[in-house]
């Protein structure tokens, strides 16, 4: 397998393949600011969770650097890893559940209580028909992850894998690391 480059988003900046993009903004504003200036063109972007907001750009940026969407495919799986799930947004639905006076659910805050709607929203992006898998890990766990992304590649359909750690703790809390992965 040969990484064709990867992505690392932290609140306080962006790098691809070694290059750190310029951004002025911090925290959960910062994925808004590299949304607008280097991808723009998927509104649905602005209904997503911190969560999916940040695999989303990952993988858009590492899909735009390395010159290979491999969209409307089977063969390019989708495989994330995390430690957190849902959290960010499982706060925010309890909150409007919580209290029986003031109960009111909002269903587009409990769309995004499940760690999977990242690979979807990638997947859907892309055309990808490829195997979709958000992992929870107690811990990052390198070995784990690696043996995780190769098992994939033996189902005699992988060729390429979008695969890392996407992690959101709170809004201004998180981290991706995404590699884009080839079969040799």
């Amino acid at each position: 397998m040969t990484v064709a480059g990867w992505v690392k988003i932290t609140p306080t900046g962006v790098v691809v393949n070694g290059e750190t993009l310029t951004t002025e903004a911090r925290g959960a504003a910062l994925l808004t600011e590299v949304y607008r200036a280097h991808v723009n063109d998927y509104p649905k972007f602005f209904k997503m969770d911190e969560l999916s907001k940040l695999g989303f750009l990952a993988t858009e940026l590492l899909l735009q650097a390395a010159g290979d969407r491999h969209a409307d495919s089977d063969d390019r799986a989708v495989i994330l890893f995390g430690r957190s799930g849902s959290v960010c947004n499982d706060r925010k639905y309890q909150q409007t559940i919580e209290q029986a006076d003031d109960y009111f659910p909002s269903p587009s805050i409990f769309v995004y209580t499940l760690p999977n709607i990242v690979t979807g929203e990638i997947a859907i992006r892309n055309h990808y028909y490829g195997e979709t898998a958000f992992y929870l890990l107690a811990h990052r766990d390198e070995q784990l992850m690696r043996q995780t992304v190769e098992a994939a590649f033996h189902d005699g359909t992988t060729r390429s894998a979008i695969s890392g750690w996407v992690d959101c703790e709170q809004d201004d809390q998180f981290e991706a690391y995404l590699e884009l992965i080839i079969k040799e």
